[in-house]
């Protein structure tokens, strides 16, 4: 057995471990060593470049593999203080800043929107989560903001089903120009889901997640 062939095997299994395991690893790789050293030929000793290079490498992969835990206690805790904070915005009214909203057999999936000027009319189209428009609709412009409710219904009568959709909205003024209209989510916190990537939190909006850092706005129900 060399020493690249001790350092390699024992580097992988430290990759794929826990840290408690890279410790146990890190100490079998040094008694290993320190007895291939102790029965080494005399004859043909051991090149000490090549072992202190693997040596260096492991401490190197171990260090990681600590960091990385701790980053990943950090991001626990801080979703977890994210939680509690988001907790006191269960039963309030969130406007954020994204065109999907949700829609239940509860409640229509609802939106607000704002234009910079006058528009005579208004298109709103509806997509799923696949980007597929499952219905369109025109809608009477309210001055430069208004509100937009969809309860589902499709051109054929039907309902869409429960989840999370996409509204765009098209605005045409009195020239017949186009006019950028903006869009947002709004609805009733129900709940709050943490665990997400690198600590993220999400309200549930009509059996809809969005993400925390979307909010723009809170008001009382």
């Amino acid at each position: 057995m060399t020493v690249s062939t001790i350092g390699t095997a024992l580097t992988a299994q430290d990759k794929n471990g826990t840290v408690s395991g890279a410790t146990s690893d890190f100490n079998l790789f040094l008694k290993l060593l320190t007895t291939q050293m102790q029965n080494q030929d005399p004859l043909k000793p051991m090149d000490s470049t090549e072992y202190t290079q693997q040596l260096a490498q492991y401490t190197q992969v171990q260090q990681t593999t600590k960091q990385t835990s701790t980053l990943q206690e950090i991001l626990t805790q801080l979703s977890t203080q994210n939680m509690a904070q988001a907790s006191g915005f269960i039963g309030r009214q969130a406007s954020f800043d994204t065109p999907v909203s949700g829609l239940s057999s509860t409640g229509p999936a609802q939106w607000g929107y704002k234009t910079d000027r006058a528009i005579t009319t208004l298109t709103a189209t509806f997509a799923d989560a696949s980007g597929k428009t499952v219905a369109t609709r025109d809608i009477a412009p309210d001055g430069l903001t208004g509100r937009v409710a969809w309860d589902g219904t499709l051109a054929n009568g039907s309902k869409a089903s429960d989840g999370a959709y996409t509204l765009s909205l098209t605005g045409i003024d009195a020239n017949g120009q186009a006019v950028p209209v903006g869009i947002t989510s709004t609805g009733l916190v129900q709940d709050v889901v943490g665990g997400g990537a690198g600590g993220s939190v999400t309200l549930g909006v009509n059996g809809t997640q969005l993400p925390m850092d979307k909010l723009i706005r809170l008001t009382a129900s």
